[in-house]
């Protein structure tokens, strides 16, 4: 089950996620996605990674690029990145949020 929200005045509708779910792995090039719904109706992340100097940024980036592109709201990510490449990191967010809602 999951809640959409429809916002008539701009047109845009928010997903709210009702469940905990993960995806990926902790293996060398990958990244573990657990998200959790939240009741502040904001985007949390919590990341940790081997290549946090170097990347951290760039990682959240693509994190929150993907939960905002799929019109997510009101969810707590935890992601334990290993190395994984940008594109390995947007089909792990959207697979976890896919099997939250």
């Amino acid at each position: 089950m999951f809640l959409i929200i429809v916002e008539k005045s701009n047109e845009v509708i928010y997903i709210k996620i009702t469940k905990i779910a993960k995806a990926g792995t902790l293996e060398s090039n990958d990244i573990l996605i657990m998200v959790m719904p939240n009741d502040s109706g904001n985007i949390e992340l919590e990341l940790e990674s081997i290549v946090m100097q170097q990347f951290g940024d760039v990682i959240e980036q693509v994190i929150l690029h993907k939960v905002k592109e799929m019109g997510i709201e009101g969810i707590t990510i935890k992601a334990q990145d290993k190395g994984a490449l940008d594109y390995t990191i947007g089909a792990r967010v959207e697979t976890a949020i896919k099997r939250a809602i």
